[in-house]
Protein backbone atom coordinates (compact mmCIF):
# COMPACT_ATOMS: atom_id res chain seq x y z
CA UNK A 1 0.00 0.00 0.00
CA UNK A 2 1.18 3.34 -0.52
CA UNK A 3 0.87 6.20 2.12
CA UNK A 4 -0.91 9.55 0.92
CA UNK A 5 -0.41 12.71 2.19
CA UNK A 6 -2.79 15.95 2.75
CA UNK A 7 -1.69 19.41 2.67
CA UNK A 8 -3.13 22.78 3.49
CA UNK A 9 -4.16 23.02 -0.19
CA UNK A 10 -5.07 19.42 -1.01
CA UNK A 11 -8.43 18.44 -0.94
CA UNK A 12 -8.66 15.09 1.50
CA UNK A 13 -8.22 11.48 0.01
CA UNK A 14 -11.07 9.71 1.60
CA UNK A 15 -10.06 6.14 3.07
CA UNK A 16 -12.61 3.48 4.23
CA UNK A 17 -11.42 1.35 7.29
CA UNK A 18 -13.77 -2.17 7.61
CA UNK A 19 -13.73 -5.79 8.23
CA UNK A 20 -15.09 -8.63 10.01
CA UNK A 21 -15.32 -12.62 9.68
CA UNK A 22 -13.48 -14.20 6.72
CA UNK A 23 -13.32 -17.78 5.31
CA UNK A 24 -9.81 -18.11 5.17
CA UNK A 25 -7.59 -15.58 6.85
CA UNK A 26 -5.16 -15.19 3.71
CA UNK A 27 -8.23 -13.90 1.53
CA UNK A 28 -10.88 -10.98 1.44
CA UNK A 29 -14.22 -13.57 1.29
CA UNK A 30 -16.12 -12.55 4.03
CA UNK A 31 -18.13 -14.53 6.12
CA UNK A 32 -21.42 -12.72 6.53
CA UNK A 33 -22.07 -9.16 4.74
CA UNK A 34 -25.03 -8.35 7.06
CA UNK A 35 -22.29 -8.81 10.19
CA UNK A 36 -19.44 -6.30 8.59
CA UNK A 37 -18.15 -3.53 10.88
CA UNK A 38 -17.84 -0.56 9.55
CA UNK A 39 -15.04 1.50 10.92
CA UNK A 40 -14.97 4.43 9.52
CA UNK A 41 -14.21 6.65 6.88
CA UNK A 42 -11.02 9.17 7.05
CA UNK A 43 -9.34 12.06 5.48
CA UNK A 44 -6.11 10.54 4.90
CA UNK A 45 -4.18 7.32 4.94
CA UNK A 46 -2.19 8.31 8.32
CA UNK A 47 -5.71 8.46 10.28
CA UNK A 48 -7.20 5.66 8.61
CA UNK A 49 -3.99 3.32 8.79
CA UNK A 50 -3.94 4.17 12.93
CA UNK A 51 -8.07 3.43 12.99
CA UNK A 52 -7.24 0.06 11.28
CA UNK A 53 -4.36 -0.47 13.31
CA UNK A 54 -6.02 -0.35 16.69
CA UNK A 55 -9.19 -2.19 15.61
CA UNK A 56 -7.07 -4.83 13.79
CA UNK A 57 -4.80 -4.79 17.19
CA UNK A 58 -8.17 -5.22 19.41
CA UNK A 59 -8.88 -8.22 17.41
CA UNK A 60 -5.42 -9.79 17.30
CA UNK A 61 -6.48 -13.21 18.95
CA UNK A 62 -9.46 -14.22 16.55
CA UNK A 63 -7.24 -15.05 13.43
CA UNK A 64 -10.74 -15.37 11.65
CA UNK A 65 -11.80 -11.27 11.97
CA UNK A 66 -10.02 -9.23 9.10
CA UNK A 67 -10.36 -5.47 8.69
CA UNK A 68 -8.79 -3.24 5.27
CA UNK A 69 -8.46 0.24 4.08
CA UNK A 70 -10.28 0.56 0.75
CA UNK A 71 -8.97 3.78 -1.10
CA UNK A 72 -12.06 5.49 -1.89
CA UNK A 73 -10.22 8.48 -3.44
CA UNK A 74 -9.12 5.75 -5.96
CA UNK A 75 -12.30 4.16 -6.76
CA UNK A 76 -14.31 8.14 -6.31
CA UNK A 77 -11.90 9.50 -9.14
CA UNK A 78 -9.60 6.53 -10.65
CA UNK A 79 -8.64 8.95 -13.76
CA UNK A 80 -6.67 11.48 -10.89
Amino acid sequence: MTKETTGPAQKPLLHLVFGGRVNDPQGLDFENLDEIEMIGIFPSYKEAEKAWRGVSQANVDDAMKKYVIVHLHRLLEPDA
